[in-house]
């Protein structure tokens, strides 16, 4: 590790066979606590490059429990996380809205690193069992239309430095890496960037690795249709900017997407919302990112049509009964 972190202090990247061989090593546990912050540290300074990202991404998949979903058009809806905003949890949401209208939804995530809640903290908080077993996984698929994966039981290398990322409680290169490494594969990909930078990481890769791919970002900072300002629009179509008003309808506050101060408390919102006493601002913001997901998972090719499809399935509880279906399934 000292050679290599000598290199990143330098200022040289490393190429893709380095990011793999480093990534195989972590994996087996080759560096203490401090040399993994010091190198976690240096992407706090300065941004992955492509080269890193596929080196880091091969490492992943090739140590990864496998996993076969046996269904088509797989759609996941993900942020990075590292927005610094606190919001509620708008992807997980989106993912059930979007089963409850159709999509065939394969969900990875993790604990919340720089957030107070993340996707496995409230599913966990909801009695959600956590499972890598490839037959619950397709049962889920089929009979809820969800599934979801957290990724700790399909990636053994990320055990051995959550609690560093735990501890530095920021955005690191991992919140960069989660959303490329969803061991079900989805054909379709909508991915909630914090920058524009990333942005144009994200729209490179996904060029490779995802047949459908959608990659939004507000352009006020969050990860995920906001609607508290315009949304830049990346598809393997072409890009665009977006209103609020075109995407949701409304605007809103800042203040109105905030998660509260604990699991509990982003669990209860969640909830709130899936039963039907959402505010206005959460149920449209929850809506557009659902849309978005139909239309990238061409379930519906305008958005509009996927708007309407995505909040019926909400106020008509349509959500909700996916998210008991998959708790009955544990």
């Amino acid at each position: 590790m000292h050679k290599i972190l000598k290199q990143l202090f330098e200022h040289r990247p490393l190429s893709q066979v380095q990011a793999r061989e480093v990534m195989l090593q972590m994996s087996r546990g080759a560096f203490n606590e401090h040399e993994l912050s010091a190198f976690m540290t240096v992407y706090l300074m300065r941004s992955i490059t492509i080269e890193e990202l596929l080196g880091f991404r091969a490492a992943l998949l090739e140590l990864a429990v496998k996993v076969r979903i046996e269904q088509d058009n797989l759609l996941d809806i993900v942020g990075t996380g590292g927005d610094g905003k606190n919001t509620f949890n708008i992807s997980t949401l989106a993912c059930f809205v979007a089963a409850g209208a159709g999509a065939k939804i394969a969900k990875h995530g993790n604990y919340g690193a720089s957030a107070i809640s993340g996707a496995s903290n409230v599913m966990e908080q909801l009695g959600y069992q956590f499972t890598n077993d490839n037959d619950k996984l397709n049962r889920q698929v089929e009979k809820a239309g969800i599934c979801f994966m957290h990724a700790p039981l399909f990636h053994p290398a990320l055990k051995t430095v959550a609690p560093i990322r735990k501890n530095l409680a920021v955005r690191t290169f991992f919140n960069m890496l989660g959303p490329t490494v969803n061991p079900a594969a989805p054909s379709a990909q909508l991915l909630g960037v914090y920058n524009l930078e990333m942005a144009r990481i994200y729209t490179y890769l996904l060029q490779q690795i995802a047949p459908r791919f959608t990659v939004i970002h507000s352009l006020d900072g969050y990860d995920e249709i906001s609607l508290t300002s315009d949304t830049k629009v990346i598809t393997q179509n072409g890009e665009s900017i977006k209103t609020p008003m075109a995407l949701g309808k409304i605007t809103v506050k800042p203040h109105e997407l905030e998660a509260g101060n604990s699991v509990e408390e982003a669990a209860k919102i969640f909830m709130q919302i899936l039963e039907g006493n959402g505010t206005p601002a959460q149920n449209h913001v929850v809506t557009a990112n659902a849309a978005m997901g139909l239309q990238c998972a061409g379930v519906y090719e305008q958005y509009e049509d996927a708007f309407m499809a995505a909040m019926e399935s909400l106020q008509s509880k349509k959500a909700l009964q996916a998210l008991k279906t998959l708790l009955s399934l544990n």
